[in-house]
Parts: C-alpha cells; sequence; structure tokens
C-alpha cells in the first residue's frame, strides 16, 4: 500500500515512465520484495540483510552519535563489543538504495540526452524505486525502531503486553482486515522535496516514528489491534502508513532533482 500511494502521486516532474499504471504496479509488487529474501531456503542471503530492516535506536544511541557510513558504524559496536545483527542497519541500508536510485536516474539523463534506448535504466529505476519503499515503510513502524520491538522488555510499570505477537498482530493481521489506500491517501502530506541531507532527514524520520513506540503498547492494552479494534487504532495505523507514503514519495522526488546535479570530483570533493 505505502509503495502503491507513493508512485502513483508523484508529482509531474519526474518522467512519465515512473508514473504510468505499469510503473506503479511494479513498484507495488517489489514493495514486499525484501521479505522474500527471508527465507530458510536462502540462509546466508536471509541473515546477512535482516538487520537492515530495523534498528534498536536505544542500542545504537548509546554507542554515540550515527555515523554517516555503514562500515564506520559497524566498526563502532564490533569496538564496543557488539554485534551490528543485533542493533540493526535501518538507515544505511535505506540510504544506500537510495543513493542507487539516485545514481539510476543520473544514468537515465545521460542516457536520454544522447538519444539512446532507456528502457534498460527504465527498469533499473522501478527496481530500486521499489525496493526503497521497502525500508521507507519499515521505518514508519515504530516496532521496528526500538528494542521493544515485540513484547515489551525491562522494567515494564503500565502493564504492556509481553507476548511475542504484538509486531505481526498490528502490521499485519490489524492492517490487512482494517485499513484502506483512500484512508490512507487521504493523510498523506503535500508533495515536497526532501530538505538537507538526505541521511540527517531519514534518521530524523526514523525518531519521529520513535516518539510513537509505547502508543502502540497502549493501543494493544485496550485491545486495539483486535477484529476492527477502535477508531483511534485504525486511525494511528493509516496515520504511519501514510507517513511511510509521503516519505517514500518524496524520497523518489529528491532522488530525481538531485541526479541532475553535477558529480563531484573524487580527489576535490566539488
Amino acid at each position: 500500500m505505502i509503495n502503491k500511494l507513493a508512485a502513483s502521486t508523484l508529482p509531474a516532474e519526474v518522467p512519465d515512465f515512473l508514473r504510468s499504471p505499469a510503473a506503479v504496479d511494479e513498484i507495488e509488487y517489489l514493495g514486499p520484495e525484501p521479505d522474500r529474501w527471508r527465507s530458510p531456503a536462502e540462509p546466508e542471503l536471509s541473515a546477512a540483510q535482516a538487520p537492515e530492516h530495523f534498528i534498536d535506536l536505544e542500542l545504537a544511541d548509546a554507542l554515540g552519535p550515527l555515523p554517516r557510513k555503514r562500515l564506520d558504524f559497524e566498526a563502532k559496536v564490533f569496538a564496543a563489543g557488539q554485534r551490528p545483527e543485533k542493533i540493526g542497519l535501518q538507515p544505511w541500508q535505506t540510504d544506500e538504495v537510495w543513493e542507487r536510485l539516485k545514481a539510476a536516474m543520473r544514468q537515465y539523463r545521460e542516457i536520454k540526452a544522447a538519444n539512446q534506448d532507456t528502457k534498460p535504466v527504465e527498469q533499473a529505476i522501478l527496481f530500486y524505486a521499489g525496493w526503497l519503499g521497502h525500508y521507507v515503510g519499515d521505518g514508519s513502524q515504530p516496532l521496528h525502531v526500538t528494542v521493544q520491538y515485540n513484547g515489551w522488555t525491562g522494567p515494564n510499570p503500565n502493564g504492556y503486553t509481553t507476548d511475542h505477537q504484538i509486531h505481526s498482530q498490528f502490521e499485519t493481521q490489524f492492517v490487512a482486515a482494517n485499513i484502506h489506500a483512500p484512508e490512507v491517501g487521504a493523510k498523506m502530506t503535500p508533495v515536497k522535496a526532501v530538505e538537507g541531507d538526505l541521511f540527517d532527514a531519514y534518521v530524523a524520520y526514523l525518531r519521529h516514528t520513535a516518539t510513537f513506540v509505547e502508543k502502540v503498547y497502549q493501543l494493544e492494552k485496550v485491545g486495539g489491534f483486535v477484529g476492527a479494534g477502535t477508531a483511534e487504532s485504525r486511525d494511528f495505523a493509516a496515520e504511519r502508513l501514510a507517513a511511510g507514503a509521503s516519505m517514500l514519495r518524496d524520497m523518489i522526488y529528491t532522488a530525481w532533482l538531485d541526479s541532475a546535479q553535477p558529480v563531484p570530483d573524487p580527489y576535490t570533493g566539488k
């Protein structure tokens, strides 16, 4: 749903092929693609990419400011005697896929300017946009950015659930049964380019998502994710999906705008 809404609300400034019905269908199909890689039939792939779906911000922040590069963060984690797969790599994976999308869009501009066939690079752009959507969608779900990802751990004065069911109950069963595209689309923000540094903006998006962690548990405690839930729980889920769709649309749009910028010199950075 997030991918479809994002793709179908891209502004007219992006190329026509990216807004076509076929493109929207392809980007929608690719939304769950990284979950299709989480199979025991491909154990190495599953293990390597599982941490890219989440980040436990409490654990990451305990190590200091988040570095911009994945390997720098992993080095910091190892130096602290911890493992990256226990903390998560969500913002780095998202930023890296976004940069793949931007690079492909730059190639599209070059190929089109040379009056050559753009079909192959168009397919790459659709794949990267759809792939990106999975992680941006994950980033809109509060339980993807916290140690409290699937049942409350540690001190629990409010008596929140400790069962390992809340994660899928909220994002899978409840959403599938109750939340529909029209009410989500109505909550999307107007299209805009992402301001400032993309990595910083995306981390800020994750931190905003994290402010709703306890809200998920509060809603669960009063039966908000059972059956049709409550008006409040349905509104909350729709708002989170709308936040993901809006962010994905704006990131794709920003990749297109940024792809027109000159490539910095590798030696001077200018």
